[in-house]
């Protein structure tokens, strides 16, 4: 199974995330990280939303979510080049000895620290999901006392972009299947 990250488009209406969600909670899809917020034009959001699955269960949700109401269109991101990021808070056990060594792989993973407590300092680290694991791999020996991830955004590289135009084409999500 492949990971695909997806755009979809949306009027800013209550109730379109959560129809999103029950739509893949009722075929047993599994979302990996969903991302929300509003997009370029007034009154529309952006959900962006990471999964695993084949290119013909990604096809199926593609299908589905268009048919939802309030759902402008959908894009398969993942299928050309793009870039991805997450942002990630990690509150860290300091101790005055191991203080110097963590601050070291902050500054090595161009992370930030932006709280500093007696025993603890809060690191903000954005970057994509390879790299946040990176860093949650080498200082879990350290002790990480707190972790919350906003899940990943995403877009294409380049001149093309996900937006109201895009959507107006005849089924984008399909079309970027082929």
């Amino acid at each position: 199974m492949q990971k695909h990250t997806i755009s979809i488009l949306v009027n800013n209406h209550p109730g379109v995330l959560q129809r999103i969600c029950g739509l893949f909670g009722r075929r047993g899809y599994n979302i990996d990280s969903i991302s929300v917020g509003t997009a370029e034009e007034e009154g529309l959001s952006r959900v962006v939303i990471t999964l695993k699955g084949t290119d013909t269960t990604l096809e199926q949700i593609g299908r589905q979510l268009e048919k939802l109401i309030d759902v402008i269109g959908v894009v398969h991101v993942s299928r050309y080049p793009m870039v991805s990021r997450e942002l990630m808070l990690v509150k860290l056990r300091v101790e005055p000895a191991t203080r110097p060594e963590i601050f070291g792989i902050v500054e090595t993973f161009r992370c930030s620290v932006i709280d500093i407590g007696t025993n603890s300092v809060v690191v903000q680290v954005v970057g994509d999901t390879d790299k946040n694991n990176a860093f949650l791999h080498v200082l879990k020996p350290y002790g990480i006392l707190e972790l919350t991830r906003t899940g990943e955004t995403a877009m294409n590289r380049g001149e093309g972009q996900a937006g109201i135009a895009s959507f107006n084409e005849s089924s984008p999500f399909l079309s970027s299947l082929a």
